[in-house]
């Protein structure tokens, strides 16, 4: 592939998820066969893994894929400044830097969270008129699907930054839920206005007042979640990790149920084999392969966090997720908002300060 013909420059982690870089080379050769060309992908990692792996799919030993090795992985269980701090040559961080010098126009890893969130900040910064940066994730709803975030990465929060959160997940239900005008909610206990502990009482009243730039329809409690009354769900990154491992519990030990109680006799064996196309059905709405990334919204460059235990078929879903934060120029809209926001923000600050 020449330079012209490439678009969209692509920086790829291959050795920080659990299950090693043959799931992550196997995935990256499903979303090539997959996807249009004008992509550059760069595997980062230990080139002695990586080549044997790259050879083994033709899409990708004649296709447009390179390796730019790492000596160094960045285990799961590692502290987030300390391993970016020891292990300078990991695939995570080289990664990073490739971003953060113009060599990529987007990263993907499946390693440690906490590192890639650490070292995306530090390397590439915020953009304009955003404080902090987000952990966006895709839920099932009812009828569709939905944005929850911060699901942890800013776990002490201020009502200007849920402000930020909800112009962040607005333009990420744009580009990946394809939701022209997506409706906001704030995770609530109530939905009355006096609900809420002071920081959901003052964004509450921060985000009324954008409602000329965000669809917001106020306060939601967690039951009302699943009910797509909005599209994209506000709260700080201690509430949202809470609730996003607590569902992922829960679905784990219903389906750890299930599984046992189909299993206590033969007829039940049996109803459950004429029923394995539904329990198929439910698994892919539960947990949609298609959309198996979680960016780190608000940075300067799309930073695409994959689950560490993700499958090829959920790393070539995270592959197309982060193709299209690129391509649809999601970077460009968040900041657009961001500026128009700070605009809104100019009077009432005006106002504030004049009655001190």
């Amino acid at each position: 592939m020449s330079s012209s013909e490439v678009q969209v420059r692509l920086a790829i982690d291959a050795m920080g998820g659990d299950n090693g870089p043959q799931e992550v080379v196997d995935g990256l050769a499903a979303a090539i066969e997959d996807s249009s060309s004008g992509v550059q992908y760069i595997l980062v990692g230990d080139e002695g893994e990586l080549t044997p792996l790259v050879k083994g799919h033709a899409s990708l030993s004649q296709g447009p894929v390179r390796i730019h090795h790492a000596s160094q992985v960045i285990g799961m269980d590692e502290k987030p400044v300390a391993s970016l701090k020891s292990k300078k040559d990991s695939s995570l961080v080289k990664a990073l830097e490739l971003v953060k010098e113009d060599d990529a126009d987007a990263m993907l890893s499946c390693g440690n969270t906490g590192s890639l969130m650490a070292g995306g900040t530090i390397k590439l910064r915020t953009l304009e008129g955003i404080d902090r940066p987000a952990l966006g994730t895709i839920w099932p709803g009812i009828k569709r699907y939905f944005v929850l975030l911060d699901a942890g990465a800013n776990p002490e929060a201020k009502p200007i930054h849920l402000l930020h959160n909800a112009i962040l997940g607005t333009n990420y239900a744009r580009v990946i839920l394809g939701i022209d005008q997506p409706r906001v909610g704030l995770l609530s206990i109530g939905t009355e206005e006096s609900k809420g502990n002071e920081l959901i009482q003052e964004s509450h009243h921060l985000l009324k007042q954008m409602r000329g730039l965000l669809d917001y329809q106020g306060l939601l409690e967690g039951f009302q979640m699943f009910e797509n009354q909005v599209d994209v769900v506000v709260c700080d990154g201690f509430v949202g990790n809470i609730v996003l491992k607590t569902c992922e519990s829960l679905c784990k030990m219903i389906g750890s149920f299930l599984d046992e109680e189909l299993r206590r006799n033969t007829l039940r064996k049996t109803g459950a084999l004429l029923s394995k196309g539904a329990f198929k059905g439910l698994k892919e709405r539960i947990n949609p392969e298609h959309l198996g990334g979680a960016p780190l919204l608000g940075l300067r460059k799309p930073v695409v966090k994959a689950h560490g235990s993700s499958n090829r078929h959920q790393i070539q879903g995270a592959i197309r997720i982060t193709l299209d934060a690129v391509r649809k120029d999601m970077i460009g809209r968040i900041l657009a908002d961001a500026r128009e926001a700070s605009e809104l923000l100019l009077p009432i600050e005006l106002a504030v300060g004049a009655n001190r």
